[in-house]
């Protein structure tokens, strides 16, 4: 269960202003990135976002260049999820490689409001706000271990391990 507040934004919120790209080529451990987050977009959200909340974007989130850390400085603040209208390509692949949870939902982006409560139940596909259930899909199993696994890289290593 994933429960915490919206962080609302626009259409094409671009791998530049989720991890400014000034910060692209500096070398910085994730809790670094975190400080960084959203930080040419929203000034604020670094220092106040907490544990669990939802970022909610609306058409083509996370467009522009590859950027991992356009992820990783997100989950590293705390995200527990991203909900949007639709995602690029890449970065939908990132969030799931990165264990970061990305939903598109187009009507509950267009209900859910700047500080709204959200609240997104995996194992019965329900997204919920304000009494109004939204459902999607299951997950495919092997995203579904993935994102339990915190990101690919650990998943793997636990079936290597498990393997062995």
């Amino acid at each position: 269960m994933i429960q915490g507040k919206a962080w609302k934004y626009g259409d094409s919120v671009n791998t530049d202003v989720i991890f400014p790209g000034r910060y692209t080529y500096a070398r910085m451990e994730p809790e670094e990135m975190a400080k960084h987050a959203l930080e040419d977009l929203d000034s604020d959200f670094a220092e106040n976002v907490k544990a669990g909340d939802v970022i909610v974007g609306g058409r083509n989130f996370g467009c522009g260049s590859s950027r991992e850390q356009a992820v990783t400085c997100l989950k590293s603040a705390g995200v527990g999820a991203v909900i949007a209208k639709s995602f690029a390509r890449i970065y939908f692949r990132n969030a799931i490689n990165s264990g970061l949870l990305a939903l598109e939902l187009p009507e509950a982006v267009d209900a859910i409001e700047h500080g709204d409560a959200v609240s997104i139940d995996l194992e019965s596909g329900v997204l919920t706000h304000k009494d109004v259930e939204y459902r999607f899909p299951p997950l495919p199993p092997t995203v579904r271990e993935i994102l339990d696994d915190g990101g690919l890289v650990p998943h793997l290593k636990k079936k290597l391990t498990k393997e062995a």
